[in-house]
């Protein structure tokens, strides 16, 4: 039997000198300097092609608010030029894929590949030791793809700042809720936080199933599962909603609507038949979905008793939710690393 083939136990690992931690990490470098160019080339043109479009949609922000006066045909031609930029970028679910690909690609092979090869029974006779390999790999390459996604998350910042801004100013543009579906876990620190997460998640996946085409598989549909529980269940309980029956700004993050009568409920959206035997006839061309989000529709309805109320998370706890999510996340991640750690260091080989 050779050291190759061998399987390395516990005790002679630690009868081995170790390696210093800075060895560690050039030879982690030396091995996945390939996958982190790759991410680095992913992020880089992300990252450029972003700044490219954002110019253009800031310039046409600016020009908007600028504008004198602004009842002018040559102002609501500047507004409308800023509206019809709502390009693919700018509901972000385009970037949504991109920490689940850095965990697939990245993180899902990392100890995989030597695991499916054999080649981590040479690493192990060589004083790297179990835990100090896979230590070394996860959190040395769990930094750098985190560190790279919170740059890229700053970008995304400085594009969609138009967006938040525009219900804050005196003009008629477009504004998005930052704390909206596909846009939220793009910005601050939850971006970086999902990429370290599904990097990690990769981890344990290579450890688990041993092979790299079936981690990355799994990988990714673990991913995905947890990205829709946060994004369907979780996020909206971080903090408990407010209720109102006012009417709720354009930046909240509507939960929920419906409507009572003397105190007990009556629907959630109002029937289109009891519309049009309380309430005036919908302007032509308007459909039963126009007809019930009409203004004059909710007059109606308050004229006869009824009472519109809202469920609403307010744009100011943005940084709140950020940082809650950011935690679990980190958490999380620290978790799935320390088991990994601990498969690797007392599963048998």
């Amino acid at each position: 039997m050779t050291a190759l083939t061998m399987p390395a136990r516990p005790e002679q690992d630690a009868s081995l000198r170790p390696v210093p931690w800075r060895r560690m990490a050039w030879v982690t470098w030396r091995q996945h300097r390939f996958a982190l160019t790759g991410v680095a080339a992913l992020l880089g043109a992300l990252a450029v092609y972003v700044w490219i479009v954002g110019r253009h949609l800031h310039h046409a922000y600016a020009a908007a608010t600028a504008c004198q006066p602004t009842r002018s045909i040559a102002c609501g031609d500047l507004i409308s030029s800023f509206n019809g930029m709502h390009n693919v970028l700018a509901n972000g679910f385009v970037w949504q894929p991109v920490p689940a690909v850095i965990g697939a690609f990245v993180g899902a092979p990392v100890l995989a590949r030597e695991l499916e090869t054999g080649t981590f029974r040479y690493a192990w006779t060589q004083g790297f030791g179990r835990w100090r390999w896979t230590l070394a790999k996860l959190v040395l390459l769990g930094v750098v793809v985190a560190a790279a996604a919170g740059a890229l998350s700053v970008l995304f910042s400085w594009y969609y700042q138009p967006y938040f801004a525009a219900g804050n100013q005196r003009l008629s543009l477009s504004e998005v809720s930052p704390l909206a579906s596909g846009l939220f876990d793009l910005r601050g620190v939850v971006f970086a936080a999902w990429t370290l997460a599904a990097f990690a998640i990769g981890g344990l996946a290579g450890v688990l199933i041993r092979r790299v085409v079936p981690a990355i598989v799994a990988t990714l549909a673990a991913y995905a599962g947890l990205a829709l529980a946060a994004g369907m269940f979780l996020r909206r309980h971080y903090l408990t909603a407010l209720l109102t029956s006012k009417h709720v700004p354009d930046s909240a993050w509507t939960l929920n609507q419906w409507w009572t009568k003397d105190g007990r409920f009556a629907f959630g959206r109002a029937p289109f038949g009891l519309l049009q035997h309380l309430c005036p006839p919908p302007p032509p061309g308007a459909g039963p979905g126009n007809f019930s989000k009409s203004g004059f529709v909710g007059q109606c309805l308050l004229q006869h008793g009824y009472t519109q109320w809202t469920s609403y998370q307010p744009a100011s706890r943005f940084w709140t939710f950020q940082w809650i999510e950011g935690g679990w996340l980190l958490a999380l991640s620290v978790l799935l690393i320390a088991v990994t750690i601990w498969i690797v260091r007392h599963r048998a080989t």
